[in-house]
């Protein structure tokens, strides 16, 4: 096709060049604006019946200041981004605006508990310190070790968090030392390879020992909505840790995007969410406990465990959400051609269907969404962190308890580290 190109005066282009990757083709990036003002141009986007470019040079560009783009508030248009954000998204609602803007956030020497706290909103990137690759042995700046510290905990917690990191100290190059012995470098292997491939063996076999009060580094990039969502849990939460969170957060993000969350320190905007949301949580506890099922009923579950409990959906299912997209009937004519057929001439067409898939990667399209799964698992903590990170599936995870139990690898029986293990 041959897209239209659009002319700009010479000053025109002058206006749009610092804000534009390109000014001649129908795919372009937007730099050295705002978030607030860029989420602002594509909530006017869609009343405008011009192009982007032109509704910047309409609309925004009058803003530009003689110093350039800035940042928060400041810079091109951020006066009128301000001002559409309290039309659309106070004054109408439209939460899809808050949606066009982010930023990127760390939170540093927060608890492995506050980490899943962070991450639970799925809707946002999160990349967080591996206990799998960083060993936790040493002290942190100032001294101790790398755990949540409070003085409302007592002295007897800090003794057993002391202990629980020796014991992972002393462990660790024991069980480096084995593993070097039992998975020995190959003659092509690099040698610097080797040495961490067996230092992440030898971390991966422990992380169990380090308690959840473990402090850890988290990263995130999230939407303006994904932020306000967050906070508003953070507010909510009834651990002292995720409130003392929430409330560093929210003036760092008021100074990078600070329409996109300017309803959550409103009382009758945020605080009543946060209420909501608080009041949710005490009826669950409060539900849960007039049921009793607030505490172990007999024999805890025996070890790592994981049940099937149900299934929704067919093969009959699957195959028809796998053929809808690219059939040009109804869906049920195409269950009409799928019913009669034979269990091997379905496990064929699944089969067709799905590919060659060399990788995790290769997914096999959206009709697997027409199937759906529930497991129970018990598992340990390292293990739950791995499942919990996969934000495509709905996960739902109850209090840390030391009721089910603990499990100990048993590569480090032949470590010579179990009984340390056992002892943590």
């Amino acid at each position: 096709m041959d897209y239209p190109v659009e002319s700009f005066s010479e000053s025109e282009r002058a206006a749009l060049a610092p804000h534009f990757t390109n000014l001649d083709r129908p795919v372009f990036a937007l730099t050295g604006l705002p978030e607030t003002v860029k989420g602002a141009l594509f909530a006017r986007y869609s009343r405008y019946p011009g192009t982007l470019r032109r509704l910047f040079l309409d609309e925004f560009a009058g803003d530009v200041t003689a110093d350039g783009p800035g940042g928060g508030e400041a810079g091109p248009g951020a006066e009128r981004a301000a001002q559409l954000y309290e039309r659309i998204f106070l004054g109408y609602g439209d939460d899809s605006v808050a949606q066009l803007g982010g930023a990127h956030v760390g939170c540093e020497w927060v608890s492995n508990v506050m980490t899943k706290v962070l991450q639970r909103g799925r809707l946002a990137a999160y990349l967080e310190q591996s206990t799998r690759y960083i060993a936790y042995d040493a002290p942190m700046p100032g001294g101790g070790y790398r755990y949540w510290r409070d003085p409302s905990l007592g002295p007897e917690y800090g003794r057993a968090m002391d202990g629980l990191f020796d014991l992972y100290a002393r462990a660790l190059p024991l069980t480096e030392r084995w593993a070097a012995d039992r998975f020995p470098r190959a003659g092509d292997e690099p040698e610097a390879a080797h040495r961490r491939s067996i230092r992440a063996k030898a971390l991966d076999l422990l992380r169990g020992l380090l308690p959840a009060a473990t402090l850890s580094h988290v990263g995130i990039f999230a939407s303006g909505q994904a932020y306000e969502g967050l906070l508003l849990r953070l507010a909510a939460s009834p651990l002292p840790e995720a409130r003392a969170i929430g409330e560093m957060m929210l003036p760092e993000l008021q100074a990078v995007i600070p329409s996109f969350v300017t309803r959550v320190d409103r009382p009758d905007r945020g605080g009543r969410w946060a209420d909501f949301l608080a009041e949710r949580s005490h009826a669950a506890a409060r539900v849960t406990a007039r049921l009793g099922l607030d505490r172990q009923h007999g024999d805890a579950a025996d070890g790592p465990s994981v049940r099937l409990l149900s299934v929704q959906g067919t093969e009959e299912d699957l195959l028809a959400g796998l053929l809808f997209e690219a059939s040009a009937v109804s869906e049920e004519d195409v269950r009409a051609v799928i019913e009669p057929m034979a269990t091997g001439q379905r496990a064929e067409l699944i089969a067709e269907l799905v590919g060659e898939r060399e990788n995790r990667r290769h997914r096999p399209g959206r009709g697997f969404e027409a199937t759906s799964y529930r497991f129970e698992v018990v598992s340990d903590y390292g293990a739950f962190r791995d499942l919990q990170r996969h934000r495509m599936l709905t996960v739902q995870w109850q209090p840390l308890s030391p009721d089910l139990g603990a499990g100990v690898p048993e590569e480090l029986e032949s470590a010579g580290t179990a009984d340390l293990y056992r002892r943590g």
